[in-house]
């Protein structure tokens, strides 16, 4: 799916597409509809770039303990 905002549209609200496009990521990962992953895609940034921004904002980031396990899992450390 493609989704156009004329440049008009961006120029008046003095936004960019990059910042635009960070934004919505951010919207979407604080609502829990985008994971770190798909956020940080979205936003054109790697993980650790993304983390600092929501650090810069205040925002939380959502890590529970399942995050964890998987991550646990991902480094190949059994966990029982």
């Amino acid at each position: 799916m493609a989704l156009v905002i004329e440049d008009r549209d961006l120029h008046a609200a003095h936004i960019t597409e990059e910042e635009l496009r960070l934004e919505i990521a951010i919207l979407l990962y604080q609502q829990g509809r985008f994971s770190m992953g798909q956020a940080s895609r979205l936003a054109g940034m790697n993980r650790i770039l993304f983390l600092r921004e929501l650090g810069n904002r205040e925002i939380p980031v959502n890590y529970d303990v399942e995050d964890f396990e998987e991550d646990l899992e991902t480094l190949g450390i059994k966990f029982d």
